[in-house]
């Protein structure tokens, strides 16, 4: 299987609209002005290199590199190119799709050279699209969404079982796919740094720590094991969400509870368009200057909108009085249809 990636994905499409902008450094984030409050949402790899990263604070990015071009997003055409790019990753012989986000995807094929299979799909991309895309080749997901890193910028990498821990074993524990910085300091007080060390840990000393589900799944993640199945079921939403981050802090309870009723009246117009109802609302706040609070709440499955938005009011009963808000976003679960197979619908992370 194959782990198919595309470089610099949103920078490369504004490159491509605007060819003068080649080999510099670009920032695309927000409405495109770092005196906004927004945030990146890629660069270049020239302005990488001056530490900028995605969901930096635009401001702090410009900063950073004070000769960027900073741009707004536009994702109309980011969808446009992901679609194209998919849609010639489909039409490679015997393919299966997997669908990740805009610039990410796994393509399943039987080939006795996985490498050249890999580059064809890079020379159809780059025919296709103009875009230059990284492969990873394993014999699980995990290992190849892993051996993409090793293949950046526009190359092909193969991780298997037989070479996983020569490549991996040293590394720390946050290099893994699903290992994020929260579980690796959980994992490290249990003396657990490098992915060696969490391939050979013990289950049951991570079952405590994470449970009987997540703590063997982790020790499998450290061998670079678990489906070798590219699942090309389309993906079906599990909930809709919208945030936005206010210019100016909302300071008066009435600001915020016509925010909430306006996040909700989009989010409750994308629920409608699925024709399932709510069963479940998140809340996030971040307060001024950058505190993040999430509230979540389990409702009776309804589609009544009028019901939703007093569920919503309920959890704007949660917010600390007296503190200035910079960003406000609301998120509605759904129920999954009954045609959906369990456990294998892709799903897109949220917050």
């Amino acid at each position: 299987m194959l782990h198919v990636d595309l470089d610099q994905f949103v920078a490369a499409v504004e490159v491509l609209r605007r060819p003068e902008l080649a080999g510099k450094p670009v920032i695309v984030g927000g409405r495109g002005d770092p005196m906004e409050r927004a945030v990146v949402s890629t660069a270049s790899y020239e302005a990488r290199e001056f530490g900028v990263g995605s969901g930096m604070p635009l401001r702090i990015a410009a900063r950073k590199a004070p000769d960027a071009v900073i741009l707004p997003v536009d994702a109309e055409a980011y969808a446009e190119a992901s679609a194209a790019v998919m849609a010639t990753l489909r039409v490679q012989p015997g393919a299966i799709v997997q669908v990740l986000g805009w610039d990410e995807a796994f393509v399943g094929v039987e080939t006795a050279d996985p490498e050249a299979y890999a580059r064809s799909i890079q020379r159809a991309v780059l025919e296709r699209t103009r875009l230059h895309c990284s492969v990873g080749v394993g014999d699980t997901l995990v290992r190849a969404k892993v051996a993409t890193g090793f293949g950046k910028p526009r190359g092909v990498f193969r991780l298997t079982e037989g070479n996983w821990l020569e490549v991996m074993g040293d590394r720390p524990t946050i290099d893994l796919w699903g290992v994020g910085t929260k579980i690796s300091r959980r994992l490290a007080a249990l003396g657990i740094t490098t992915v060696a060390e969490l391939a050979a840990a013990d289950l049951d000393a991570l079952a405590a720590e994470f449970g009987p589900r997540m703590g063997p799944r982790y020790a499998e993640l450290g061998r670079g094991d678990g489906s070798d199945v590219v699942d090309d079921t389309p993906w079906v939403a599990r909930g809709h969400s919208r945030e936005t981050t206010y210019q100016q802090d909302l300071t008066e309870p009435s600001q915020v509870e016509e925010a909430v009723r306006e996040l909700a009246a989009h989010v409750l117009d994308d629920v409608a368009a699925e024709s399932r109802p709510v069963i479940g609302l998140t809340l996030k706040v971040r307060y001024a200057p950058f505190i993040t609070k999430v509230f979540t709440k389990k409702i009776s499955s309804t589609t009544d909108r009028d019901v939703v938005i007093e569920r919503v009011l309920e959890l704007v009963g949660r917010i600390e009085p007296d503190r200035p808000i910079r960003l406000l976003g609301l998120r509605a679960e759904m129920p999954m249809p009954d045609d959906a197979r369990d456990g294998h619908t892709p799903t897109r992370g949220g917050w």
